[in-house]
């Protein structure tokens, strides 16, 4: 199974065990607009957590293979706004290492 099947599957989930087995522990997830970077407990606890969330729509993978996954998507955000959003993931050894994403805000 493709890394990019594990990772949707996990993500509708919520699946906190799924997320632990395919994120490396020195993993970085470096926001789009701050540049600041969040771990791997950080995000987890952000994928997982209950309530609402964003949404995403149109999810596409646009290139894959066993370095690096590249998707595009539309996120809908509760207060009414959304975001075009590209992003990258490194892997290594079947594992996200790093993730980063570039974001262009969309209009109303």
């Amino acid at each position: 199974m493709r890394f990019s099947e594990k990772w949707q599957t996990a993500f509708e989930a919520r699946d906190r065990p799924a997320f632990c087995n395919l994120i490396d522990d020195d993993f970085e997830f470096i926001r789009h607009l701050s540049g600041t970077a969040l771990g791997k407990e950080e995000i987890i606890n952000i994928w997982t957590k209950d309530g609402p969330r964003p949404e995403r729509r149109d999810y596409r993978i646009v290139y894959e293979n066993d370095e690096l996954l590249v998707s595009h998507q539309f996120i809908h955000f509760p207060n009414g706004s959304s975001e075009s959003v590209l992003v990258v993931m490194l892997l290594k050894n079947g594992k996200l290492t790093r993730m980063e994403t570039g974001a262009t805000p969309m209009p109303s």
